[in-house]
């Protein structure tokens, strides 16, 4: 345990208020979840979109930048939002790798992020209730021409690449595909668990090691957090800290139904790494680790 903890909260998700009552939708619940989240701690916000008409994710620059706009003016952290679905029943067709990166690609311009989602893999997302009521799932894609448009975003603007890892194979490829586009910066990998959706594995011990040691296989060095969807972290967090890891938590990552609010689930984490000996980090020391890692590819 040599460095700070990066502790991330993920505000909403795609989740709507139907599955999980307490996320933030509107700019301004948006914002003030994401003050009072950086007052507890956090050093990065990550949120999706809500169109304020229909109450449905939509991932706009029209709509982010202005939010991240507000959120920067009240409180120093790293704020960086989503994709919309490849195939979406808000869209006519399925998305094209331009038109999924396309709010990305403003934002980044604008000077309003510094890193983006760049998800390297498929999987279905199936919630365990649902399978039992014969409800069923969806596919999250990401074809490989999506992965390296979103590469070459990177290399070209310096921007950081966040890697949600669902199962084993989305490190190999994004690792083999991260070599392929050298100039990018070294992605974060995010590591995802679940008790309640049937990907990947369970928030246990065991499953982080052999994360971690695949992760020493295909690129050593790069940084690393522990996350997941309708997941409660449990020992991981301290698991985290003491293997030199960061952290992620929020009404994204929450069981379904979650009772408290983001500021409460980050006050928690916070206090979790803090009696693991651990301490948090501000969002400065994120952008020196990740300046280090991008020269030292470390």
């Amino acid at each position: 345990m040599n460095e700070a903890t990066w502790l991330e909260v993920a505000l909403n998700g795609p989740w709507s208020r139907s599955r999980q009552p307490n996320i933030p939708v509107t700019a301004d619940e948006i914002v003030q979840a994401a003050v009072a989240c950086a007052d507890e701690g956090a050093a990065i916000v990550h949120f999706h979109a809500y169109d304020p008409a229909t109450g449905r994710q939509r991932d706009d620059y029209e709509i982010y930048a202005p939010i991240i706009e507000r959120i920067r003016a009240r409180a120093d952290v790293i704020c960086y939002g989503t994709l919309p679905f490849a195939g979406s029943i808000d869209a006519p067709s399925p998305l094209n790798p331009a038109q999924r990166f396309g709010a990305v690609d403003r934002l980044v311009r604008a000077g309003l992020i510094e890193w983006s989602v760049v998800d390297p893999g498929s999987t279905n997302i199936s919630h365990h209730a649902d399978i039992a009521a014969g409800k069923e799932g969806f596919v999250y894609a990401n074809p490989e021409s999506h992965i390296r448009y979103g590469l070459q975003l990177a290399q070209q603007h310096r921007i950081t690449p966040s890697y949600a890892i669902y199962e084993p194979g989305f490190m190999r490829l994004g690792a083999a595909l991260h070599r392929a586009y050298p100039a990018a910066p070294v992605p974060i990998y995010r590591l995802m668990f679940s008790q309640h959706i049937a990907f990947g594995f369970p928030p246990a011990d065991w499953a982080l090691d052999a994360y971690l040691r695949l992760l020493q296989l295909e690129q050593p060095g790069a940084p690393w957090m522990v996350a997941g969807l309708a997941v409660e972290l449990g020992t991981l967090v301290e698991a985290a800290v003491e293997r030199g890891g960061h952290v992620r938590v929020g009404l994204e990552d929450a069981p379904m139904g979650c009772t408290l609010d983001n500021a409460s689930l980050v006050r928690q984490a916070r206090g979790r790494i803090e009696r693991a000996g651990g301490r948090v980090a501000d969002a400065a020391v994120v952008r020196a680790r990740l300046r280090r890692g991008a020269v030292t590819g470390a």
